[in-house]
């Protein structure tokens, strides 16, 4: 079988993590080469094809960056973008990171008779208008690509949502966010690799660890509030600031005695630092299935939740704190927090059994792709 994936994925393939999206697709093409698949990435930002070690081929768009550079989106990039998934001719083409592109995939599927699968990247794809605007566009504005992709998205994932051949969800509370919504899903946990966690004999879990940018989709005013009122904790942040309100508070963190700020990290950096941590903190009010959460399970720490818990797997499993939006709440576990023996057993336990690319999970993808290709069916909508 032939799987097609497209956008910026060459460097993730090659180890360089941009974004947890990114990242998951990676992992499944990896994971698809190694069943024998053939798997092509189509990336307008590379200059030439070439394989990966892996076996992935990837392909580049001719002529891409040619013409007048405010016009050539509509002038040419466009057609290039559909002529070239369109000439791949698979048999399954993927998209996954919100992109109103992606309507050109579907098209191209469609064009070559093949199957279609829209994978999320966030509770924010199937939330609706309102608070997409409160935690999405009005917290991030940003060029004029910013404006007219954002706007186009909007159209185009409410249209694929409901007609791709296959929706596939991070959690259970996702799937149940569609469902009322009449459209069918299949949940798909996130992956991981575990070769990349490091193996610490003696980690030295002194503090506690926040991964990621720092902006106002983050919520790195509530990080600054908690660790504030938190004197006798320390603090690292592994991240730079994304916006204005990022800045405003990465230069408060500077002069404040119980946080070191890392900047950006490389993967096996970051992953390192997680491993040395007493526990994770997150204070984004709105996400998907954090790659974060399952890497610090994955290396023995707690994740330390102020508002949201992915399918209610936190709170399900034990793996740390859900505070709900309480600061006070969270304030009070970064004092009695422990990563116990039977923490660090039950965390690993659980990335095992649902996340890891083993041979259960390999065998559950390509059942997965091969019954798509096989099944005739091309909507996700119920039939009540």
């Amino acid at each position: 079988m032939k799987i097609c994936f497209w956008g910026n994925i060459a460097v993730a393939l090659n180890g360089k993590v941009l974004g947890g999206g990114e990242l998951q697709i990676a992992l499944l093409a990896k994971a698809l080469v190694k069943l024998g698949h053939e798997v092509v990435v189509v990336d307008h930002k590379v200059s030439k094809d070439f394989i990966t070690e892996d076996g992935i081929k990837v392909i580049s768009i001719k002529g891409y960056n040619n013409g007048i550079r405010i016009l050539r989106t509509l002038t040419h990039r466009l057609r290039l973008i559909y002529t070239s998934l369109k000439q791949q001719e698979a048999d399954v083409y993927y998209c996954r990171v919100r992109d109103f592109r992606h309507i050109l995939a579907f098209w191209a599927s469609r064009k070559v008779k093949a199957k279609f699968i829209l994978g999320l990247a966030s509770d924010i794809d199937v939330m609706n208008l309102r608070t997409r605007l409160k935690y999405l566009f009005l917290n991030n504005i940003g060029s004029l690509w910013w404006f007219f992709n954002s706007i186009l998205s909007e159209i185009v994932y409410s249209w694929l949502l409901r007609n791709s051949d296959l929706v596939l969800v991070q959690h259970i509370g996702q799937k149940n966010m569609l469902l009322k919504k009449n459209i069918k899903s299949k949940v798909f946990y996130n992956l991981i690799d575990l070769s990349q966690i490091p193996i610490v004999t003696n980690p030295s879990q002194q503090d506690f660890c926040y991964v990621g940018s720092l902006d106002q989709r983050k919520g790195c005013a509530e990080f600054y509030e908690i660790m504030k009122k938190s004197p006798s904790s320390t603090f690292k942040v592994i991240g730079a600031p994304r916006d204005k309100t990022g800045q405003k508070y990465y230069g408060k963190l500077k002069l404040s005695n119980n946080v070191t700020l890392l900047g950006r990290l490389n993967h096996c950096e970051t992953l390192f630092q997680i491993t040395n941590s007493k526990a994770m903190i997150s204070t984004s009010p709105m996400e998907g299935f954090p790659n974060t959460f399952i890497e610090a399970w994955a290396c023995g720490i707690p994740v330390l939740s102020l508002h949201f818990d992915p399918g209610n797997i936190i709170e399900k499993e034990k793996l740390g704190i859900i505070a709900r939006g309480d600061k006070a709440l969270l304030i009070n576990a970064l004092v009695n927090i422990r990563s116990t023996p039977e923490f660090v057993n039950r965390g690993k336990a659980y990335v095992e059994r649902n996340h890891v690319l083993n041979d259960k999970k390999l065998k559950e993808i390509n059942y997965l792709f091969i019954d798509l290709k096989e099944n005739k069916k091309t909507n996700q909508r119920l039939n009540y």
